[in-house]
């Protein structure tokens, strides 16, 4: 998410203008469900197209519209500039995390991929 983004929950108006591989890619951030997340390689490989940095590009563009926070770096890293908020949101879902050491920048908690990582598998209506 940028501040290009749109605001949350504008979505609606957004879809008449925006590009295919767009709309796929927010189609699955809404899909992922709440306290768990996807890495922006594994929408790419669950779209089978496009890669990390595409499915980055459409979310930095137009993920404000959709659960952002759900889709995240492979390192479990929180997305910078928007650490507060993504933070909030996964506390608020119960989205497993590891505390920071001590001599983590900022002391934030990274997200605990091997536990919050969904593979779009039991919960999932099939590929889009």
């Amino acid at each position: 998410m940028s501040e290009q983004s749109p605001p949350e929950n504008a979505r609606e108006g957004y879809a008449d203008e925006l590009p295919e591989y767009a709309e796929r890619v927010l189609d699955v951030a809404e899909r992922i469900p709440p306290g768990r997340v996807m890495t922006y390689g594994d929408v790419a490989e669950w779209l089978e197209q496009g890669g990390p940095r595409q499915v980055g590009r459409v979310m930095a563009l137009y993920g404000g519209a959709v659960p952002w926070w759900r889709v995240v770096r492979a390192d479990g890293a929180l997305l910078p500039g928007h650490e507060l908020r993504a933070l909030a949101h996964y506390r608020e879902e119960g989205t497993p995390l590891k505390q920071a050491g001590r001599s983590t920048e900022g002391h934030l908690p990274r997200l605990d991929m091997r536990r919050a990582r969904w593979d779009g598998g039991a919960d999932a209506e099939g590929h889009i």
